[in-house]
């Protein structure tokens, strides 16, 4: 299970990414990311950079919604060279685009909108399309379960009943519990960024406190 360590507060990378990224990369995380949106992206191809350099893999996950902006942040996680595209509203388009390369991708499953993101549709749409993803060979779907405006419950007892495809559940992990509940669940990842900032884990501490934190946390439970 990948604890993803996301550069990024309130759905975009912020502006000290690199500097947070240096002064955090020796701890155990391997997998770091950042969202398309918050700086240059002359800026995200060098964190890409700096991430491979620790030998960590690196994560773009996008957050604007037209088939444009999704096709232009899958253009911008080709130039970064990342290993996983996260995101995006699911278009045959950006599918396409990425095809013959080497990245991962996991798109939203779901109507995702807005800034912060959040998930309407039902549960049936939900399911649906991360079944849909599955049929299309695609690797994996970005599921925003908290974030998901209906019945949460509901939608997180029948979807990992009803879904067989590696899922990244994004957005609001902020507790100890919700973390247990992913490895309860057996997630193949979850992804953690805003409670890094807002100290969630540990009040007062900063990004690097918090981050250990949660890391000791893991291996608690076995991780």
């Amino acid at each position: 299970m990948k604890l993803i360590v996301m550069l990024t507060h309130n759905d975009k990378t912020v502006p000290n990414a690199r500097e947070i990224f240096a002064a955090c990369k020796d701890t155990c995380t391997q997998d770091w990311g950042f969202k398309n949106v918050g700086v240059e992206k002359e800026v995200l191809i060098e964190l890409a950079k700096d991430i491979h350099a620790a030998g960590k893999t690196a994560y773009m996950e996008v957050v604007t919604y037209s088939e444009e902006e999704c096709l232009e942040a899958a253009q911008t996680a080709i130039d970064c060279g990342v290993d996983y595209l996260l995101g995006t509203v699911y278009y045959p388009s950006v599918l396409e685009k990425i095809r013959n390369t080497d990245l991962k991708f996991f798109p939203f499953c779901g109507k995702v909108r807005n800034s912060p993101s959040v998930l309407g549709k039902t549960p049936d749409d939900v399911i649906a399309d991360a079944k849909m993803f599955k049929d299309l060979g695609i690797d994996g779907t970005d599921l925003l379960l908290y974030r998901f405006e209906g019945d949460q419950q509901e939608l997180m007892d029948r979807y990992f009943s009803e879904v067989d495809l590696p899922t990244i559940v994004a957005g609001s992990i902020n507790s100890h519990e919700r973390i247990s509940l992913m490895h309860k669940l057996n997630v193949w990842g979850y992804t953690i960024g805003g409670a890094f900032f807002t100290g969630d884990f540990v009040p007062g501490g900063d990004f690097r406190d918090n981050l250990l934190d949660v890391e000791k946390f893991m291996q608690s439970l076995g991780e």
